[in-house]
Parts: structure tokens; C-alpha cells; sequence
């Protein structure tokens, strides 16, 4: 059998393992919570009757601990009919289907670092995506009618797939500027559980290895991301520049959508949360839960953008050492977009949820205490939007064509 036909049912099969696993782990953190909230009580009973309540709280904690074993017990042996179910030569694989790789993107995102270990059918490494199928750099130009020299590339954000740019059903971004421009634009998939800094360097040589096959010589380079997509593309060039690579001599134009330069706040809460929760016995078992969150996560509690922010650190660690600034691509013309749940940026709610993920100052990558050096004649604010709207919005796609043509 060849290795295409065993990916979809490699995939498949790891899906329907995570799936047993993840359920009994949740079944044992339930059984946890129980615990901790019967020995409270049976200690506050034990404080009014003495010694007496010993062996009902023997008898309760047999039978319950009984109870959750079979439950337990009952998840892993559906997880393996599961795979048995799924285990046939004609299942197409998950990933180059549109729900299959929406469900992948969203496991990856939450938990995506350690599939590399667990699950590594599941992680994936970062492709170029032509109609769902991963295609290597170097065949990237057959794909295209009549390849440009001019290459739009597009990263999409955390838990999310290339299919996330059909937000709402509209023909997407690079659809629509493949069409009024005269350029070729490529949709690029990640594992965006792991650490910004690593899928940096993924699509740095990838980036090399496609300007160096592509069938024109390439002049222009541009970048789009949205959300953590923005975050990838800074750093990764970024890590070419350090390594002297010659892609990164073409990147003309960079775009943020909504990306956290600065942090995004719901991470920051879900730092402090976790540390709060893991310090009672009674919610220990969700505490945990929180930190379990991929290291791709963490990195948008500041933006960190390098290997150095997170390499060798207490990533719990309450207090953290600061971040490493990345200064702008020298060359590059740099954009950002911005929105805002309110049809006013300084309406108190819209200053306090911004789009819902993403403040204004954080995308804008300006605030009291840091500038990312944004030029802010470069950028749009959309008023009355949430944070996944930037991903197919006309006032959008008007600013990218306007900021995209060729110079």
C-alpha cells in the first residue's frame, strides 16, 4: 500500500484515538473535581461526628471511583470501534475536505504543539494548499494558469485553515485580487498551536524554496495575514533576514488583519485564570485544562515573535521576562487593519473589547509602553466588525487592492 492511500486513514484513525483520549481525559478531571468537593465535605461531617464518617467516605469513594473507571473505560473502547469504522481504504483523508480541515485547524490550534508527540499524523507540517491538497514549492507553479512575478501570500490565524478566508461565503481575498490584479496569490495551511517563532521559520523556507522554482523570476513578494497570520509573517521575515536568505529581498508588502502585536487580552486572562484555578483542589483539574493551551496561544499573550521569548521559560510562570522587540522589515511597506464590535473606536465598549479579540492599540502595535512603528497613514479602521469579519470584509478587500498594485 502506498504511503497517499494510508494518509486518509492515518488520519482518520488519530482523529478517532484523540477523540477516546480526550474524552476519558475529561472524564478523570470530572472525577477529580468530584473528589476534591467530597473530601470537603466528608472532612467538614468528620469535624461534627468524629471517626464515624470513615467508612461511608470509603464506601462513596469506592463507588464512585468504580463509576468513573467504567465510564472511562467506556470512551476508550468506543474510541477503538471507531477507528475500526474508520480504518477503510476508501475514506477520504480529513484534512483536504472543508469541515475535516476546519475540525484539524481548531484541534491544532488549541493543543497543536503537543500532536507533534502524541498525534503527529495530526500536526502536520505547513503547505502551500491548492484546492484542499498540500503542493510543494517546487510544483506550486502548475497550479497556476499564467504564473506573475508577482506572489501574494496568504497566513491565516489561529484555528483557523486557508478556508477561513471565505468568511460568509463571499469569494475570498485572493480570488478576487487574482482576478483585478495582475498577480498569482497562495494560500498557505499551519499548525497554528505551534510556537509563532517555529511556523516562522516553516514559512521562511518554504518562501525560499518557492521563489527559487518559481517558473518566472519572482520581483515581488507580498504578505497577508490575519490575526496570528500577521504575527507568522513579520517573524518570519524576520529569521530570513538574520539568515541573509534572498526571498526576503522581494517581500514589498506586508498586511496585518487584526493581528495582536502588542498581546491579546483573552490569553493574558487565561494566564493569570489557570494560575488562579490550579491553586484550589476543587477547580486544580481546570486550571490544568487552561494550561494545556498550544504554545502558539501563549505567544499572543505579548506578540512574542522569536525563539527567545519562550525557549528554555516557565511558560506558567506568573512573571516573564520581557519580550524581544522585532523591528519592521527595512524595505517593506507595512499595513494594518483594525475593527472595532461599536461604530466608534473611542466608545467605552469598543476601547474595552475592541473586535472582540484584538484592541485597537495592540493591532495598530501602539500603546503607552511600546511602538511597533507602524505607519498609521497605512492602515484602516473597520467600525462596526468583529474579528473574524476582517477575514472577507469589502472595505477590506478595497484597502488591499488599492495597497497591493504594483508600484
Amino acid at each position: 500500500m502506498t504511503g497517499r492511500a494510508r494518509q486518509p486513514r492515518g488520519e482518520a484513525t488519530a482523529l478517532a484515538r484523540l477523540a477516546g483520549d480526550e474524552i476519558s481525559g475529561a472524564v478523570d478531571g470530572i472525577a477529580a473535581v468530584h473528589r476534591a468537593i467530597s473530601s470537603r465535605v466528608f472532612g467538614a461531617v468528620r469535624l461534627g461526628v468524629g471517626p464515624a464518617v470513615a467508612p461511608v467516605e470509603v464506601l462513596h469513594n469506592a463507588i464512585t471511583d468504580g463509576v468513573y473507571e467504567i465510564v472511562a473505560g467506556s470512551t476508550v473502547a468506543v474510541g477503538a470501534m471507531t477507528e475500526r469504522i474508520v480504518d477503510r481504504p476508501d475514506v477520504t483523508a480529513p484534512s483536504r475536505t472543508v469541515f475535516g480541515s476546519v475540525a484539524l485547524g481548531v484541534i491544532q490550534g488549541l493543543i497543536g504543539d503537543s500532536l507533534e508527540d502524541r498525534r503527529p499524523t495530526l500536526a502536520g507540517p505547513m503547505t502551500f494548499r491548492h484546492d484542499g491538497a498540500p503542493v510543494p514549492p517546487e510544483l506550486l507553479g502548475a497550479t497556476v494558469p499564467q504564473p506573475s512575478s508577482h506572489l501574494i501570500v496568504f497566513l491565516h490565524g489561529l484555528v483557523e485553515t486557508e478556508h477561513a478566508w471565505r468568511f460568509g461565503g463571499q469569494p475570498s481575498y485572493a480570488e478576487r485580487l487574482g482576478e483585478d490584479l495582475e498577480c498569482c496569490t497562495l494560500q498557505v495551511r499551519y499548525n497554528s498551536g505551534l510556537h509563532i517563532s517555529d511556523n516562522a521559520h516553516e514559512l521562511s523556507a518554504l518562501m525560499a524554496r518557492l521563489v527559487e522554482h518559481w517558473p518566472v523570476p519572482v520581483e515581488q513578494v507580498s504578505l497577508i495575514g490575519h490575526s496570528m497570520g500577521g504575527l507568522v509573517a513579520r517573524s518570519a521575515c524576520f529569521a530570513a533576514t538574520q539568515q541573509r536568505l534572498p526571498w526576503v529581498r522581494k517581500v514589498r508588502k506586508i498586511v496585518c488583519l487584526g493581528s495582536p502585536h502588542l498581546g491579546a487580552p483573552l490569553e493574558q486572562l487565561a494566564h493569570y485564570a489557570s494560575a488562579a484555578l490550579v491553586a484550589v483542589p476543587e477547580t486544580r483539574p481546570f486550571g490544568r485544562l487552561l494550561r494545556r493551551r498550544s504554545g502558539g496561544i501563549r505567544d499572543l499573550r505579548h506578540g512574542s515573535l522569536v525563539d527567545e521569548d519562550w525557549q528554555g521559560m516557565d511558560a506558567d510562570a506568573l512573571r516573564r521576562r520581557a519580550i524581544r522587540e522585532v523591528a519592521l522589515l527595512e524595505g517593506a511597506e507595512h499595513y494594518f487593519v483594525t475593527a472595532t464590535v461599536t461604530r466608534s473606536p473611542r466608545h467605552p465598549i469598543g476601547r474595552i473589547i475592541g473586535d472582540g479579540l484584538v484592541l485597537t492599540p495592540s493591532g495598530s502595535g501602539r500603546n503607552s509602553a511600546r511602538r511597533i512603528g507602524f505607519d498609521e497613514t497605512n492602515s484602516l479602521h473597520v467600525p462596526g466588525a468583529h474579528h473574524f469579519a476582517l477575514l472577507n470584509h469589502d472595505a477590506v478587500y478595497a484597502a488591499l487592492r488599492r495597497w497591493l498594485l504594483c508600484d
